[in-house]
C-alpha cells in the first residue's frame, strides 16, 4: 500500500541498523530476531541509539564537511550559485524531498518497545546507562523533527509506530501548526534532559544534558523569532492566507497561549533560561591571539578546537564525532581546509561584517581600517576571529609533511580564482582556515581524520542575548556579561555601546542581509547582536537558518544583490601575471575562456557574473515561498482517498503550486 511508505519502513530495516555493529556470529537468525528478544539490554540500547548519531546530526559530510554548510548565503559562496535565488528556477518536485519519517520511525520503534520495558524493570544493565539511552532517543527525535520545522513548517507529529492501515496512515498525515510541533521537540527535549547524565562519557562522543539544553535554547529561539517575524502572515498559524485554515482539521486552531503574542513569549522565555543553564556552566575556550605558525609557538586552544583529532580537552565542545584513520572512517576537510575550502569562499560581505579590533565598523572614519587591496590589509588591526580565520598567501598550513601527504598544501598559495571545478579553486579570493590541522591528520587522498563539531556552549551566550533582547527590548546583565565574554576573547573593545552608537544600518545593509527582517532595517542593537553572532559561527552551518527565521532575505524580491569577493581589481591582480608576460584573468561574459569577472562591473569579483549563461548577472533575487520547502506531489496523492491531490490532508506551503515541476507563485 502506497501511503505505508509515507510514515513507515519496515522492521527489518530497523533490525539491520542495530546488527551493523554486532558480530554476526553472534546474533539469532533475522527471522527469529522479534522485538521480544532484542532491545532488552543496555548494549544493545547504545548500538541501536550509536547507529543514528551519523544519520541525524551533522559531521563531517558533503563539501568542506561541517564548514560547508553556509555555503549560498550572503557570507558563503559555492562556485556554482544556487537556484533558490533564481525566482522560477526551484520547482515543485512530481517525488522525492525530505518529506519523510525514516528517521523518525527509527525513533518511535526504540521508545515505542523499550520504555515500557524500562518501567516494567525488564533490561539488563546499568539504571543510570539505561535512561542514558532512552534520553538519547528522545533527544534524537526531537533533532529530527527540528530538521523538519526548519525546512516546512507545519508538519505531522507523529510519535507512535502505527499499524498498516490506509486510513489510519492517512489521519497521521495531518500537518500539525508549526509551533506545536516546535512545544513537541520541547517536550522530547524536556524528556531527555531528565534522563541524560551531565557527562556520560570521558570524552564527549555521547550527548549529554547540556546537549539538549542547548538545543532546547535554539529551537524556541527559532520559533520565538519565526512567529515574531512572519506574523500575520501565510507562514504562522491563523495568520493571512494560512494554508492551514483550508483544512477542516485546522479551522479553529487557537495558540495554547492565548495569541501569537504570548506564544512568542512563551518561546523566547524558554530560551533564555535553558541558554542560561548551559552558558553559566560551561566556560569559553582561551584565544591566546597566536595564529601559530611553527612549532616553537605556542599552540592557540581556540584556533585548535576546529580541527584537533581528539576533541574532549575543549571545554566549550559539547558533543563531537570521531573519525578514525584505522577504522577508515575519514573526511576530507583537513585537505580542503588547506587551501580553496572545495570551492567555498567567504564572501566580501561576511569579511565586511567583523569589526575592528577597537569595536569600530570598517567604514567609521577612526576605525583604523587598512583597506582591502591586499588581504593582508583586510585582516590588519580586525576582530580577531577574523585575523586568525581568514587565511592569508604565504602562511604555514602544515608542520609535517610525510609520504602519506599527497593532497596537502604546506604553504598557504595565491588564490586560485581561475580553475572553475577543479575542487581547489578559491571561488571567491577569500577562504577560511576552520578546519585546518598543523600535523595533517590525513593519510592520503582526502583521508582526514580529525573531529568534527556537533554542538558547542558559545551558542548558548549568544542564544541568551538575542533571546533576552527580542523579548525585552533591552540587553540585561547577564547578557551583557556573556557578550563581554565574547568580545573580550575575539580581542575586540567590549564596549559594545561604542559599536552601536557607530553602526551605520544603511552601511551594514550593503553587505549583510541581517540588516533587514521583513523588508525594513533593524534596530542597531539587534543588529549588532546578530553581528556577534555571525562573527562567532562563521561557516558553522547557522547562517541559512537564521536567515531564514530573521526574515532577512524579503528586501530582495524587489532589489538584486550581488555576491562578490575579494578585491580582484586592484594592486592583487598582479598576482596573476605571467612570467613570460600577460596575465591569466580573462573576462567577457561572451567569451568562453572567460573565468574572472570584468572590472566594469566592480573591482570586486563576482563569481556568478562571469559569462552570460549565468542566470544571475543581475544579482541574487528571492521569492517569499523560498522561506518553505515545497512538497513533493506523489505526498499528496498517497494519502489521498480518490488519487486527487485537493483530497489529501496535506496542504502544500505557502506560495507552492500543487503542480509538479512549477515555481512559485509568491
Amino acid at each position: 500500500m502506497k501511503a505505508t511508505k509515507v510514515l513507515n519502513t519496515l522492521v527489518y530495516c530497523i533490525v539491520g541498523i542495530f546488527f551493523a555493529c554486532n558480530d554476526y556470529l553472534d546474533r539469532e537468525p533475522l527471522t527469529m530476531v522479534t522485538p521480544e528478544n532484542y532491545l532488552t539490554e543496555e548494549t544493545q540500547l547504545a548500538s541501536y541509539s550509536n547507529n543514528l548519531y551519523a544519520t541525524i546530526l551533522p559531521s563531517h559530510s558533503g563539501r568542506f564537511g561541517t564548514f560547508g554548510l553556509d555555503q549560498h548565503t550572503d557570507h558563503m559562496a559555492y562556485e556554482e550559485y544556487d537556484n533558490r535565488y533564481v525566482p522560477g528556477q526551484w520547482k515543485v518536485g512530481q517525488s522525492g524531498g525530505s518529506w519523510n519519517f525514516d528517521m523518525i520511525y527509527s525513533c518511535n520503534y526504540f521508545i515505542q518497545n523499550v520504555v515500557p520495558k524500562w518501567k516494567a524493570g525488564s533490561i539488563e544493565g546499568s539504571e543510570d546507562n539505561i535512561k542514558q539511552y532512552i534520553g538519547e532517543m528522545y533527544f534524537l527525535r526531537a533533532y529530527e523533527y527540528y530538521k523538519k520545522l526548519q525546512e516546512f513548517g507545519d508538519f505531522p507529529i507523529v510519535k507512535s509506530i502505527l499499524p498498516d492501515e490506509k486510513d489510519v496512515l492517512i489521519e497521521a498525515s495531518k500537518r500539525s501548526p508549526r509551533n506545536e510541533v516546535a512545544r513537541s521537540i520541547i517536550a522530547d527535549l524536556d524528556s531527555a534532559i531528565i534522563l541524560l547524565k551531565d557527562k556520560p562519557d570521558d570524552i564527549k562522543n555521547r550527548i549529554s544534558k547540556y546537549c539538549a539544553l542547548l538545543v532546547k535554547s535554539r529551537v524556541a529561539l527559532q520559533e520565538g523569532t519565526w512567529l515574531k517575524y512572519f506574523k500575520n502572515t501565510a507562514f504562522v498559524p491563523n495568520g493571512e492566507g494560512w494554508p492551514g485554515k483550508d483544512k477542516e482539521y485546522n479551522a479553529g486552531y487557537q495558540y495554547p497561549s492565548g495569541d501569537i503574542d504570548g506564544e512568542i513569549d512563551y518561546f523566547l522565555t524558554l530560551a533564555m533560561e535553558s541558554a542560561k543553564l548551559v552558558a553559566d556552566n560551561i566556560p569559553l575556550v582561551e584565544n591566546n591571539g597566536v595564529l601559530q605558525q611553527s612549532i616553537t609557538e605556542p599552540a592557540n586552544p581556540y584556533f585548535d578546537m576546529f580541527g584537533a583529532e581528539n576533541m574532549s580537552g575543549f571545554s566549550e565542545v559539547l558533543l563531537w564525532r570521531q573519525y578514525s584513520k584505522s577504522l577508515g572512517l575519514t573526511h576530507g576537510v583537513v585537505q580542503f581546509a588547506q587551501r580553496g575550502n572545495d570551492g567555498i569562499g567567504l564572501t566580501r560581505g561576511m569579511v565586511n561584517t567583523f569589526l575592528m579590533k577597537n569595536g569600530l565598523p570598517v567604514y567609521n572614519v577612526s576605525s583604523t581600517y587598512a583597506g582591502d587591496d591586499y588581504i593582508s590589509s583586510v585582516r590588519e588591526n580586525r576582530d580577531g576571529r577574523l585575523w586568525l580565520f581568514l587565511k592569508e598567501p604565504e602562511q604555514i598550513n602544515i608542520f609535517y609533511d610525510s609520504p602519506d601527504n599527497t593532497h596537502g598544501t604546506i604553504v598557504e598559495p595565491v588564490p586560485d580564482i581561475t580553475n572553475g571545478g577543479a575542487g581547489w579553486q578559491y571561488s571567491t579570493g577569500y577562504v577560511i582556515r576552520k578546519g585546518v590541522n598543523y600535523d595533517g591528520k590525513h593519510c592520503g587522498n582526502f583521508a582526514g581524520f580529525t573531529g568534527s563539531i556537533t554542538f558547542r556552549a558559545t551558542e548558548a551566550y549568544l542564544n541568551y542575548m538575542e533571546a533576552c533582547f527580542e523579548k525585552t527590548g533591552a540587553i540585561d546583565n547577564v547578557a551583557s556579561n556573556y557578550w563581554k565574554k565574547l568580545r573580550n576573547r575575539a580581542f575586540v573593545d567590549d564596549d559594545y555601546n561604542k559599536t552601536i552608537t557607530a553602526t551605520d544600518m544603511n552601511e551594514e545593509a550593503k553587505y549583510n542581509w541581517a540588516a533587514y527582517s521583513a523588508g525594513q532595517l533593524i534596530d542597531p542593537v539587534l543588529y549588532n547582536i546578530r553581528r556577534e553572532r555571525c562573527c562567532e559561527l562563521m561557516a558553522e552551518g547557522f547562517r541559512y537558518m537564521d536567515l531564514k527565521r530573521w526574515r532577512s532575505m524579503d528586501q530582495m524580491v524587489a532589489t538584486p544583490y550581488h555576491i562578490e569577493g575579494f578585491k580582484l581589481w586592484g594592486p592583487m591582480q598582479e598576482w596573476y601575471d605571467k612570467p613570460e608576460g600577460g596575465t591569466l584573468l580573462v573576462y567577457g561574459l561572451n567569451d568562453p575562456a572567460a573565468n574572472v569577472s570584468a572590472p566594469t562591473i566592480s573591482e570586486y569579483l563576482r563569481p556568478y557574473e562571469v559569462n552570460s549563461k549565468s542566470l544571475i548577472l543581475d544579482g541574487y533575487r528571492w521569492s517569499m515561498a523560498h522561506y518553505l520547502a515545497p512538497i513533493a506531489i506523489q505526498h499528496f496523492m498517497i494519502t489521498s482517498t480518490d488519487g486527487a491531490t485537493s483530497d489529501s490532508p496535506i496542504y502544500q506551503n505557502p506560495g507552492w503550486p500543487l503542480t509538479p515541476n512549477q515555481g512559485p507563485t509568491m
